[in-house]
């Protein structure tokens, strides 16, 4: 097997470890690493995917994984990286957003392999029955608060307007308690985290050294941005989710799709498997012909297949497709609107549209000034009626033309959409 620290630096992955000491470890033995996600939305999203790839690089080169879903760190939130305190989720949420978490780990991770195995825990299991004065007792009496409140976490929001409240403030006890728990429980040795998660990590493996008297590693990876230099997530507003219902699959592969050339190389180290020498025959292609985003099309292949299989990445092909005028056959009401989310749109009762003069309906709803203007658009052959040209001026929409009884795509010209929805 590679040493996966290796892969790591290799694919762009690793920013940092507590103790260089790692790479002789993962030669030398078998180790067990974990890395949380907290359960704040029913869906993991392109930012938690960077420490998914993460654990399944250590998978593949024989470790043991454990996906941390924060039942109990979820109700107070993280501070690190945010700007102003999270709205605190209910017992009830909390435990809702949890099976969707579970679901898409499931994507990824192998629970079944016979020797480097994946497992999920909840750290509301063992953080239920701890009471606060036991807590304080036992862990919080090792922590100093000059160390704490050094943690960049901490400094940049107490520097700031809304500063930062004692529940937040504790947030790196919890999580430093975690990996002791881990190391008891799972004989876990690394913990894995975005490179905000530094003073978190750091803070557990001093406790474990104080402790048990045994060094542990933290290994950071770098925070996957956008355009603008912000990083992907849910509070930044920018979240791409790994769930179909959050976000559409079509809009999950144009993400990568659009992926700016400056980026996509790094991207396709960090959120795929493929082989660096392939990567690099794509960064010798776009050099010569960027234009054709062979390397972003193969990168959204390559994504959308992992997170939502074959099927799902053929019908967003197809809805790519639609967008340059090819049949819409077997897309449903839901993938159109999908596809033609930023394209005006008009609502029309049902008697406005079915069996009416097209040239109508299309006056009606506003492609045209006039149904006159429509009937001359008809006759030049500029119309599209659900990506089929009209011949006829005095052609009417069939019952049928209504995909699902909601919706028409009106196209003039090659790029000038309209989408009618029936209501």
């Amino acid at each position: 097997m590679e040493n996966v620290i290796d892969v790591l630096q290799e694919r762009g992955l690793l920013e940092a470890v507590t103790n260089p000491l790692i790479k002789t470890a993962a030669t030398e033995r078998r180790l067990t690493v974990y890395a949380g996600f907290d359960p704040t939305s029913e869906s993991l999203q392109v930012g938690n995917f960077v420490a998914i790839m993460g654990l399944s690089h250590f998978q593949r080169c024989g470790h043991h994984v454990v996906a941390l879903v924060g039942g109990a760190t979820g109700m107070i939130g993280d501070p690190s990286g945010k700007t102003s305190e999270r709205t605190l989720l209910s017992e009830e949420q909390v435990r809702f957003n949890q099976e969707g978490i579970r679901e898409n780990l499931s994507r990824f991770l192998d629970f079944n392999h016979p020797t480097a195995k994946a497992t999920i825990v909840n750290n509301y299991d063992w953080f239920r029955d701890f009471s606060f004065i036991a807590f304080l007792r036992e862990v919080g009496r090792h922590f100093r608060m000059g160390s704490m409140l050094g943690k960049d976490s901490v400094r940049s929001r107490l520097d700031s307007e809304a500063g930062m409240s004692f529940t937040e403030f504790s947030y790196q006890l919890l999580q430093a308690y975690d990996f002791l728990h881990l190391r008891d429980i799972l004989q876990c040795n690394v913990q894995l985290g975005g490179s905000d998660q530094w003073g978190n990590i750091t803070a557990g493996t001093d406790l474990i050294r104080k402790l048990r008297g045994e060094e542990a590693f933290g290994v950071t990876l770098p925070l996957v941005c956008d355009r603008t230099g912000q990083k992907f997530g849910k509070s930044a507003g920018n979240a791409i989710y790994l769930n179909s219902a959050k976000t559409s699959v079509y809009d999950f592969y144009q993400f990568f799709v659009r992926v700016d050339d400056a980026d996509v190389i790094r991207f396709m180290k960090v959120f795929t498997f493929m082989p660096i020498e392939e990567i690099e025959d794509y960064a010798s292609r776009m050099a010569v012909a960027p234009e054709k985003r062979e390397a972003q099309i193969r990168l959204a292949e390559d994504v959308t297949r992992r997170v939502h299989g074959e099927d799902e990445l053929k019908v967003a092909q197809r809805s790519t497709a639609v967008l340059f005028g090819e049949s819409m056959d077997g897309l449903n009401a839901t993938d159109l609107q999908a596809i033609f989310a930023d394209v005006p749109s008009t609502g029309l009762v049902a008697a406005q549209v079915a069996d009416q003069p097209l040239a109508n309906v299309v006056a009606d709803a506003g492609l045209c000034k006039s149904r006159g203007e429509a009937r001359r658009l008809i006759q030049s052959g500029g119309l599209y009626l659900n990506n089929r040209r009209a011949e006829d001026p005095d052609q009417r929409v069939a019952v049928s033309d209504i995909v699902d009884g909601r919706l028409l795509v009106l196209r003039s010209g090659k790029k000038r959409y309209h989408l009618v929805r029936v209501g």
